[in-house]
């Protein structure tokens, strides 16, 4: 058999050769694509029917809302027998202007040794802080008292809530109170509650047995569980201390002018 001549191979004229038909896809031709339905221009009406305008939020509106809490509803373990004590704040209005009321006061062995009550108007003078101007109602110790009342409350840093009220009352009697109290929390649910306040008065009264200057504070600790958010219970212990005239008033009337108290009370809100 005669060899294959493999140089003639490697010199067989290519250009004589036709490649239109050995790719039937031309390269002129480009990638094929499939026609597709053109997306339609927005207009005002497709805006307005995707984007409809929202109703005002009562939050953010003039819608009457209105807030009660009774911070404490508490017995207390007094020296001079069983006692209960109260303290209440609400309010009723708007964002704005609302009308704030406030109640606190103590029976001790089922007699009234304190009570008042606040209607104060409130006016908010940024987010988180009111001034309020109103009256105060002691109908508790002594005779009833009527007061003015002028103030400022609020939330300042780390969520601690804080009042400062000054008082005039009859017979050209001066006050003022300084409150605050804050929630630190150990759970979702338990939560520690340190409370103060501190009292101050331009003259003595007998009659209250209150004297000039600091007059007495009232500094509290209480753990609540909140078993819902409005409804919790709690156990406590406060101190209550009188100073100066006041502490003098209080011995003459053979009543302890420092003393401590365990309490056990609920806390809620609607």
């Amino acid at each position: 058999m005669e060899p294959m001549d493999h140089s003639k191979m490697g010199s067989m004229d290519h250009s004589s050769m036709d490649h239109s038909q050995m790719n039937p896809g031309s390269a002129d031709e480009g990638p094929r694509t499939t026609s597709r339905t053109p997306i339609p221009v927005l207009t005002d009406a497709d805006r307005a029917a995707a984007f409809p305008p929202l109703p005002g939020h009562a939050v953010h509106d003039q819608q009457l809302n209105s807030f009660f809490l009774l911070d404490q509803l508490e017995y207390q373990d007094a020296d001079e027998g069983s006692a209960l004590n109260w303290d209440a704040i609400g309010w009723i209005g708007g964002d704005v202007d609302r009308l704030w009321l406030r109640s606190e006061g103590e029976r001790t062995s089922g007699v009234t040794e304190e009570a008042e009550i606040q209607a104060l108007w409130g006016h908010a003078i940024g987010p988180w802080w009111d001034v309020v101007t109103g009256v105060r109602q002691d109908f508790k110790p002594g005779s009833a008292q009527t007061w003015g009342a002028f103030g400022i409350q609020g939330m300042a840093l780390y969520g601690f809530e804080a009042e400062a009220t000054a008082f005039i009352g009859e017979n050209g009697q001066t006050a003022a109170r300084l409150e605050g109290d804050y929630d630190l929390l150990l759970t979702n649910r338990l939560i520690l509650q340190p409370t103060a306040e501190v009292n101050f008065y331009g003259k003595n009264d007998p009659e209250r047995g209150i004297g000039s200057g600091l007059a007495n504070t009232e500094v509290g600790l209480r753990l609540r569980y909140e078993i819902r958010r409005e409804f919790a219970p709690y156990i406590g212990v406060t101190w209550n201390r009188a100073y100066g005239n006041t502490a003098d008033m209080a011995r003459d009337e053979g009543e302890d002018d420092n003393e401590a108290r365990f309490v056990a009370g609920i806390r809620m809100w609607f």
